[in-house]
């Protein structure tokens, strides 16, 4: 038989095993989505509101049940049981912020004749942050300028967008191709769907850093766009950006560095003296950059910037129309109507918080995080992935390490599962800084290393779903899986 033949048979054998595999996985399915249900809808206790009320509820008992949600929900993030997710969290702060916010509830950017004081705060935004990442390090024809979006994502995609359009306009490229690591934020994944742009994953070698002859490789005469990461989301460790953004410089190609978790933690780290390698506008070959206010900026949700290295670069992301019988309209990002309000706090937010209390809290971070690292270095069972600053993934080479999340959560901790290899982190902010939690956390971990050690087999809790999701080859069979708890979250 030829390896044609072969090869064909192994297909037409496989196509006769899925509709089995199919069904096994229809009941499996049925009894996770079973148990995800009972923990993604925790309020079916109170009433339901499939329709419109005939007449219209009284606001204060509107403002109760609300209160009763968040003091719920508040219990979960506010004494730092919760990775990432609430950065700040300090009740003044927060006060402060929701006063910023009722103030400019009903400002729109969209109309920026009638609420110029947004315009205002979101110029003055984007050029803080770009200051933060060494714009005066960029050279004479250079202007380095961005816009606010609502998220990390958003700035992503608008830059990804951006690219694909500038290499139509300027290189004629009509198959455009950007170059990303596996462990780059899924939203570069979510830009190559939205916008037909093919991505090319490259590899990562034992430290989860980007190979960067993987890279170099990579490189085509479809490439529009290079991707590094400063850090990466799953275990916290920045891409050779210098090296990579060298690559891109070479080809005359963009190069996005993604700092939507970094970018507020990173400059300061550096002027505290750790050890932080250069991933700004200070490389040549970084044109475009993403970092969120509302994560370590310590904004309210949404808000992110994109930042690019020049004017035209930008205008490329802009959309205006001048044909519509509506009138001219333009807009910097994907919506037209946007919330003027978290601009607004936003833009208090750096104000208040100032240079020296962004050094203060990465401080406090810093070393919560070593301490971190420290104790999980000494559990015997657990290892950490790379060489993180403050986001600390780790697995296990003896242990289910998602009955270690299990176990976790029975303490009340919620972190994050991650996948190939199967893992889990915790990105520690200010919550984590309070006193006595780390210490909580670490022993927390011994107690629940020490019992899935004893207790290997238990049933329950998130572990099948992951474990179930990491094991499976066919993925489009867990993005199945994904989907319907999505239309969990939509079930009233």
């Amino acid at each position: 038989m030829t390896i044609k033949a072969k090869a064909l048979q192994i297909i037409e054998n496989t196509a006769k095993k899925i509709p089995v595999v199919n069904r096994l996985l229809e009941k499996k399915y049925d009894k996770l989505l079973a148990e995800i249900e009972k923990s993604a809808k925790p309020y079916k206790d109170s009433k339901s509101f499939p329709s419109i009320p005939e007449n219209g509820i009284d606001r204060e008992k509107i403002l109760k049940t609300m209160a009763d949600f968040q003091q719920r929900e508040e219990d979960k993030w506010k004494d730092g049981f919760v990775s990432g997710a609430v950065y700040h969290g300090d009740n003044e702060h927060i006060d402060f912020l929701n006063k910023i916010v009722a103030l400019n509830s009903q400002s729109n950017p969209l109309h920026s004749d009638v609420w110029p004081s947004t315009g205002k705060y979101e110029a003055e935004i984007v050029s803080m942050t770009a200051n933060m990442m060494n714009r005066q390090a960029t050279s004479e024809k250079d202007d380095v300028c961005g816009v606010v979006s609502s998220g990390g994502t958003e700035s992503i995609m608008l830059a990804m967008k951006t690219y694909r359009d500038w290499a139509l306009d300027k290189k004629g490229i009509k198959k455009p191709e950007m170059i990303v690591p596996t462990t780059a934020h899924a939203a570069f994944d979510k830009s190559s769907q939205y916008f037909g742009i093919k991505i090319r994953h490259a590899a990562v070698d034992e430290n989860y850093q980007a190979i960067v002859q993987e890279v170099k490789k990579a490189v085509n005469k479809n490439t529009i766009v290079i991707v590094g990461s400063a850090p990466t989301f799953p275990h916290g460790i920045i891409d050779p950006i210098e090296e990579m953004s060298g690559i891109a410089l070479k080809h005359k190609i963009g190069f996005h560095v993604d700092a939507c978790l970094g970018g507020f933690v990173l400059p300061w780290a550096e002027k505290l003296g750790h050890d932080v390698p250069k991933f700004d506008f200070r490389l040549p070959g970084v044109t475009s950059m993403s970092a969120d206010t509302h994560k370590y900026g310590y904004a309210v949700k949404g808000t992110s910037v994109v930042l690019y290295r020049n004017l035209e670069l930008r205008h490329y992301q802009f959309y205006t129309t001048s044909d519509w019988p509506g009138g001219l309209y333009f807009s910097p990002t994907f919506a037209g109507s946007r919330p003027g309000s978290l601009s607004a706090a936003c833009w208090a937010t750096l104000l208040s918080v100032g240079e020296n209390g962004y050094l203060e809290a990465t401080k406090k971070i810093m070393e919560t995080a070593n301490k971190i690292k420290k104790a999980i270095e000494d559990i015997p069972e657990l290892y950490i992935l790379g060489n993180p600053l403050w986001v600390i993934s780790f697995g296990s080479n003896e242990l289910d390490i998602y009955k270690v999340l299990d176990a976790m959560a029975h303490r009340q901790w919620s972190l994050n599962g991650l996948h190939m290899p199967s893992a889990l982190h915790i990105a520690i902010t200010l919550r984590h800084a309070q006193n006595g939690v780390a210490e909580r956390f670490i022993n927390d971990l011994k107690e629940s290393v020490a019992e899935v050690k004893t207790q290997p087999k238990a049933k329950g809790g998130m572990a099948p779903v992951y474990g179930l999701a990491a094991s499976l080859p066919f993925r489009g069979v867990v993005g199945d899986l994904l989907k319907r708890y999505l239309d969990i979250l939509y079930k009233v």
